[in-house]
Formats: structure tokens, sequence, C-alpha cells
């Protein structure tokens, strides 16, 4: 039996924070999929009940220690195993991570159309996990949703035929957009802070490059205290891990840090930043909608769009301190640069012409089936 249900795959909460503005467009018809890959302190929950999202969790059979092998191959049985009871018209998945891999594996299993949201995306750098996987996935899809013209650009280059190719934009912007508290909450959430505008840092560190050698994120963890500003550092699950680990708590002492925070907390802590410092994709796209200037720290981004324009890419090195320091010399003249710059990542509308596209993609699929 086949329905005109729409489900979607995710496991993290970017993911969620990224396909909640097609969810909301789609309202009954979608089912949302939690695989369990990424559920720290029910952060996912916590988003999910942001965005009024219901959550259904899949049934797995692997605890997070286990290898990532081991998870992709437990998350692809359970979904084809639902996906035999009952099938979806679309599976959609979104970006890079091993359950949106598991997703369109399954889904491929299973003879099911795939949209891919927010394919496109390369960094060319093959010890990535992250590459591999999103290589698969735009390969596996049926629809590519291309964020960018670059992003399109890198799917004809590998021969992806161009009527499965979308440019569409990137649903971060209405996220942002739709969950970015107010002026008054952003005031109140400073005060509690303790932090003025523009004086102060947020950082993020969470990519295995960074925070699993010891060298590595003591360096880093040094060279943010060197700042001459606060800086504030939410600790991800990971990092927290590590720096026990490795005996470093002395040096995150000299810091602002802060349990996870809420999305909406974190997107306002950003906007009113005088910089970001990060290794995340995500922060790299949200700076361009907050118009926060980014350092990241990384060997390499499937991002490129950002780079000398809201940011500058530089690897973990003993002269982040430096140019940490350079870029805070006149933090409201930077901020006032960027404030009229477009973000790269469209103009706010890609969630509809996502939702639109899988109408069309579900109608001309029921057309095409035997009676």
């Amino acid at each position: 039996m086949t329905s005109c249900n729409v489900t979607l795959v995710l496991g993290t909460r970017p993911e969620l924070i990224k396909l909640a503005p097609i969810i909301d467009l789609l309202g009954p018809d979608a089912t949302v999929i939690h695989t369990g890959q990424h559920d720290h302190d029910r952060m996912a929950a916590r988003i999910a009940v942001t965005f009024g999202i219901q959550l259904q969790y899949l049934a797995t059979r692997w605890d997070r220690v286990a290898s990532r092998g081991a998870q992709l191959g437990s998350m692809v049985a359970a979904l084809d195993r639902r996906f035999g009871v009952n099938p979806p018209a679309v599976v959609l998945v979104q970006g890079d991570t091993t359950s949106a891999l598991a997703g369109a594996l399954a889904a491929n299993h299973a003879n099911l159309p795939l949209v891919h949201v927010e394919a496109g995306l390369r960094s060319f750098d093959r010890s990535m996990p992250e590459e591999h996987n999103r290589v698969l996935i735009d390969h596996l899809a049926d629809l590519c949703c291309a964020p960018t013209a670059l992003n399109r650009a890198n799917l004809l280059a590998e021969a992806i035929p161009e009527n499965r190719i979308m440019l569409t934009g990137n649903t971060i912007v209405e996220a942002v957009h739709a969950i970015l508290p107010g002026p008054v909450a952003r005031t109140d959430l400073l005060t509690r802070h303790r932090l003025v505008a523009r004086r102060y840092i947020l950082a993020t560190l969470h990519r295995p490059e960074n925070v699993d050698r010891p060298e590595i994120l003591d360096l880093l963890l040094t060279q943010l205290a060197t700042a001459g500003v606060p800086v504030v550092l939410p600790l991800h699950p990971r990092t927290s891990r590590r720096i026990e680990e490795f005996g470093l708590a002395h040096r995150a002492a000299a810091l602002q840090v802060t349990e996870p925070l809420d999305y909406p907390d974190f997107l306002a802590l950003a906007h009113s930043a005088a910089l970001l410092i990060s290794d995340s994709g995500g922060v790299q796209e949200e700076a361009s909608v907050v118009k926060t200037p980014v350092i990241i720290v990384r060997r390499s981004t499937e991002r490129p769009e950002i780079e000398y324009t809201f940011g500058l890419r530089v690897p973990p090195s003993r002269d982040l301190g430096a140019l940490t320091r350079r870029w805070l010399e006149d933090p409201d003249l930077r901020y006032q640069a960027l404030t009229d710059l477009p973000s790269p990542f469209g103009d706010g509308t890609a969630a509809h012409r996502i939702a639109n596209a899988l109408g069309q993609f579900i109608q001309a699929d029921q057309e095409t089936a035997p009676p």
C-alpha cells in the first residue's frame, strides 16, 4: 500500500533545524523519523518542541559507542523494516550525516523516490567521512536540492543529470528568521550572561580534527583565551568528554563555558557577538544570516561561499589568537560592513521551493505508477 506521505529521516539537531521549515509546510503529510544518532540531553527533543515537530524514534539495536559502520547498518535495517510495512511516497534526507546516508540507502533498497536537501556541497577532502556520505547520497537521489549555484555546478561536474538538480537556496535562512529572538529577549539574554553586545566572542568546537588530539585542543583553548574579550564556549558533548579525558579543564576555565544552548539562545548570542569562531558548517551559514563575521577553524570547508565575505578559514595554529585580536579592532565597523551583504544561501524561500517540488514529484510518480 502506498500513501502520499513524505518521510523525513534525520538524526542530529542541525538536520532538524534545517528541515523544520519544510516540515511546517508539509503539515500532516510529513512523518519525521529520528534515528537516535545524536540525542545528547534530549537536544533534538528540545528543538522539536521549539519548532512544534512530532518525532518518531527509530528502533535500532546499537549503542552510541558502536562503530560508524555498525550504526549505519542498524539504521538501514530498521528503516528497511519500516519501509517494508508502510512505504512512503517519498523519502527526504538532509545533509551528510550517517542518518542521512542510512535514509538514502534504505530508500534505494525499497525502490522509493529519494530527495536530498542540501545537495552538491563538496570539500574535496576525502579524510572527512561526511564527504563520502554526501557524494553517495547525491548519486542515489532522484532530486538533488542544491543550495547555491556552486553546489549545482559540483553536481553537474559529477555527471548528475540536470533534470535531477534543482537550485533552491538553503532552508537555514528561514529557520534563523523564524527562531531568532527579538531585541528585548536578546538584551535580556546578554544581561543574564553578563555580556555586552559586540564585545564578546561565541565559539564552538566539535570536529574530530580539532578536539580528538590533545595538543590541538590544548592549542585552541589557549588561543581563545588570548582574545582580550569574553569567549562564550557552549560545550558539545564530544568536546566536553575530550577536555576531561585530556586534563584540559584548567584551559577551559579561562573561558565562559556553558552547557549546549537551546537554539534560540544560541542564535541570539551569535547575532550580538563581535565574532564567531567555529568548526561547524551550520554556524558558517548562520553567520551569513545574522551578519556576524566568522573565523572557520578547519582544514577544509564544503561551504567556500562564506570565505572572504562573511568569514575566513584558518587551520588551528598559534596565529589564531593574533588573527582574532585583529578582527576585534573595530567590531562595530566590521558588523556594519556585513549588514547589507546578502547571504549566499538564498532569499528565505528555499522551503517553499522544496515543498512545491515534492508535490510535483509525488504527482508525477503517481501518474506514471502502474494501475
